[in-house]
């Protein structure tokens, strides 16, 4: 057998990229340069990146054909139940309809009490909206990603006050990580310590668009190979570094 994959459960959707000549003004017209439809959404993207890094992997969401779809609904616990659990080692919810993604992590947590001595799955969570019924999530992750914008919903204007002030609510033996754009990324474990990296911006930004989940995709892609946090966060911050060199995601890794 190989080795068991990543899942990453949550959103894809398209994405139309508008091209200008410069970041527009309030109220002013912009001639469009050039546009491109891309396929876009946070687990999306960085089940791409961890695929781009050689992970085995998986996503999970709902999917149509053609280009344009409506309505499609998340993924639903019953939906969830259908998933063969001893193909993954790590699962990766981005937070959309909380209510529903708690009762599959308890599914992943029932399957890991009764694991024995065997690998339990490792369970992460992203915090980007700011939505109320996602702070539920901060509760249920081994590994728990917070934005920025939800940082600062909180009142906090670093990574490093972030994950200081909002550690308190994820459980106990928890990583909390943030990711604070030029600022590079903080994260706080169990034993107290910040962890921090600094940011690898590139020599010319060309497109920062999913640079977000490529770090969230490096940092899981690094632990998930016995890592340590320091070592994931550099890596989570190299790449994504790497990403607003490139359009798309084509050619940086």
């Amino acid at each position: 057998m190989g080795d068991k994959g990543i899942l990453c459960i949550g959103l894809v959707c398209l994405d139309i990229i508008s091209v200008v000549e410069k970041y527009p003004e309030e109220d002013s017209d912009s001639r469009c340069l050039s546009q491109r439809w891309q396929r876009g959404g946070n687990a999306s993207n960085s089940c791409t990146v961890l695929a781009l890094l050689g992970a085995p992997c998986a996503f999970m969401g709902s999917l149509a054909p053609g280009h344009m779809a409506e309505n499609l609904p998340d993924v639903t616990e019953e939906d969830f139940q259908r998933v063969e659990l001893t193909q993954y080692k790590w699962i990766h919810w981005e937070g959309r309809n909380a209510d529903e993604q708690v009762k599959m992590i308890r599914r992943v947590e029932e399957h890991n009490r009764g694991r024995g001595a065997e690998e339990p799955i490792t369970i992460s969570v992203e915090i980007e909206k700011e939505r109320e019924e996602l702070y539920q999530l901060f509760a249920y992750g081994d590994v728990v990603f917070v934005s920025k914008d939800v940082a600062r919903h909180f009142g906090f204007n670093s990574a490093r006050e972030a994950v200081c002030g909002l550690y308190p609510r994820v459980r106990k033996g928890a990583y909390l990580v943030c990711a604070w754009a030029e600022q590079g990324a903080d994260a706080l474990g169990p034993d107290g310590s910040v962890v921090h990296s600094g940011a690898f911006s590139p020599e010319n930004i060309v497109d920062t668009l999913g640079a977000g989940d490529t770090f969230n995709a490096s940092v899981i892609y690094s632990l998930s190979k016995g890592q340590s946090m320091q070592e994931a966060l550099t890596f989570g911050c190299q790449m994504a570094g790497k990403k607003c060199g490139v359009q798309g995601f084509d050619g940086f890794i």
